[in-house]
């Protein structure tokens, strides 16, 4: 027994419970030995620690593909050993963020799961000076109303995330608290003069000139803005703040964010003598190799009034089998085993699309909540399963946004007009003659089901839906909806 207890005391992933002396493995939940509530907060505290793989972990998943400096890994690992604040930033360039920054917010959900803070700063500040990194010319100049208001969308696209995993999370786990914060906050009392003297005294410019985004843009024809020049000086500003404030030991970026993630270790450690990292995520791109991003032209927002969640849905439902292994690592929580598992099945019958349904369902929950999966199956089960079921339960503003450009007519309901009178109605045909003929052809479709008769009455079965909608196709494309009123 004694052997076995200086065992388990020489194992860093196990932790022992002080009311109790009971073991307890982060990532297992305890609740026998001891029912007092001491018991319980203790273990349940220690449910939440950090294991000293963490990192690995993330780095086995691809997740992260490094972290900075890379010289120091026993630190970082010491630093992850207990409970710490960690933190990845969003200047608000848009009203709202897309799918390429959803890996960040997934790796401080990560951290979340281990015992961590997660914290996301929202740039309402440094939006306004600009992130030179990555850019070949300065960012368009925002006003600072512009900027308020994409800070709001981005707070809901953050806050939404963050409640839809907790609510994904099991019952019994307790997670530490989220924090979303603007950087605005801190620095709207402090004037120029000040900041110049306590923060900007530590920096170098030798070292602020050698970074890769300054010499890429002085060797240009754009050349570099003084404003821009500062940026990396209030990104390391910030994490001197949340250092201080919120013993925030990390932060995540991706590699093009590294030369600032060096500015404020640089800072934080001339000023603490202590060490912070910098957890490196991977540059994910679309499956045609280009970059993800709203300067890119091929955003899928996570707002749903810019990207529908069914559009959501659709991006990861589509996904060629090549990736669906690694995106189901990098964007969900799924158990590696289990990943395994998912692929097995799904390399039987590839047709079957298994993978890309489980990352699609995985992902749509945890950004849009479970009542926006289920919108985005329905609305996929409409489209492309003809379910009429679906149909049934959809309301208009959910079919508006599948049928984007498909014209809605309210109409007072009348039992006795046709079909064909319908049609020509909301001006599916141009005349009688055509309706005739396509109706023939079997070219019509109400609510799903092909209807080749054209003087069928509206009020027959079928052809209004219980939420007062009739869905009419003409052809494979041309959509109408119609909502009777009373």
């Amino acid at each position: 027994m004694a052997a076995a207890m200086q065992t388990l005391n020489r194992l860093p992933h196990y932790l022992k419970c002080k009311i109790c002396l009971t073991f307890v493995k982060p990532g297992r939940w305890f609740s026998k030995h001891c029912s007092s509530q001491n018991h319980q907060r203790c273990c349940r505290y220690a449910h939440t620690q950090s294991t000293p793989n963490f990192y690995t972990r993330l780095k086995v998943r691809g997740v992260c593909e490094g972290f900075f400096p890379n010289t120091r890994p026993d630190e970082l690992n010491q630093v992850l050993l207990s409970p710490v604040s960690l933190y990845c930033g969003f200047d608000p360039t848009a009203d709202s963020l897309h799918i390429g920054n959803l890996l960040s917010i997934l790796v401080l959900l990560h951290g979340q799961r281990n015992g961590h803070t997660p914290i996301a700063v929202i740039g309402g500040a440094t939006a306004l000076i600009g992130d030179p990194s990555g850019k070949s010319k300065e960012r368009r100049v925002m006003t600072a109303e512009e900027v308020e208001n994409n800070v709001l969308g981005l707070i809901e696209n953050v806050q939404r995330v963050f409640d839809n995993h907790q609510a994904m999370t099991s019952n019994n786990t307790c997670l530490p608290k989220a924090r979303i914060l603007n950087n605005r906050d801190w620095y709207k009392s402090q004037d120029v003069i000040s900041f110049l003297s306590t923060t900007g005294r530590h920096f170098r410019l030798g070292e602020m000139l050698n970074k890769s985004s300054v010499q890429s843009r002085l060797n240009s024809k754009e050349g570099m803005s003084c404003t821009e020049f500062m940026y990396q000086v209030f990104q390391a500003s910030d994490w001197l703040h949340l250092y201080q404030n919120y013993n925030c030991r990390i932060q995540i970026g991706g590699n093009d964010q590294t030369g600032n993630i060096a500015s404020g270790f640089d800072l934080i450690h001339r000023i603490t003598n202590n060490y912070v990292f910098g957890l490196l995520v991977p540059l994910i791109l679309s499956p045609s190799g280009e970059k993800l991003g709203k300067s890119s032209g091929n955003s899928v927002w996570l707002d749903p009034k810019k990207s529908s969640t069914f559009e959501f849905y659709q991006y990861f439902l589509n996904l060629p089998d090549t990736i669906v292994e690694r995106f189901l690592k990098l964007f969900t929580f799924l158990p590696c085993e289990e990943i395994s598992a998912i692929i097995k099945t799904h390399s039987a019958s590839p047709e079957k699309r298994f993978g890309q349904k489980m990352l699609a369902e995985q992902v749509t929950q945890l950004v849009h909540g479970r009542k926006g999966l289920e919108s985005a199956q329905r609305c996929t089960s409409v489209l492309f399963g003809q379910s009429a079921s679906a149909l049934s339960s959809m309301e208009l503003p959910e079919l508006q946004q599948l049928f984007k450009t498909a014209p809605t007519t309210e109409l007072k309901l009348n039992r006795d007009m046709s079909l064909k009178d319908l049609c020509m109605q909301i001006k599916c045909f141009k005349s009688d003659e055509d309706a005739e003929r396509i109706f023939k052809a079997g070219g019509v479709y109400i609510n799903q089901q092909r209807i080749s008769d054209p003087t069928q009455g509206v009020g027959e079965t079928g052809h209004i839906l219980p939420n007062h909608i009739t869905l009419i196709r003409i052809g494979k494309k041309k959509f109408y909806v119609v909502r009777w009123l009373a």
